[in-house]
């Protein structure tokens, strides 16, 4: 695995976690919250990449860009109550 998705998975667990702590009531609050961090970085670094942001990168991995979209999935099924 290379140590760029290793960072990805660990940075979209850590906001997941983050998130739990902060909101969250229950371990299925804490599973929804986890898996929603890691999706949303996910989506976020293929996005920067689709659109060809290369400021603030590590190795390939679209940081800034992975990050809003992660939080922005974990207010968003916070607000809808998932």
């Amino acid at each position: 695995m290379p140590p760029f998705v290793l960072l990805g998975l660990l940075l979209g667990s850590l906001y997941g976690t983050i998130f739990h702590l902060w909101r969250g009531k229950s371990l299925r609050d804490f599973l929804i919250y986890l898996v929603t961090g890691i999706i949303g970085f996910g989506v976020g670094q293929g996005l920067g990449m689709a659109l060809g942001f290369n400021m603030w990168l590590i190795g390939p991995l679209h940081v800034v860009e992975a990050t809003v979209v992660s939080w922005v999935g974990l207010f968003l099924i916070q607000w809808l109550k998932i």
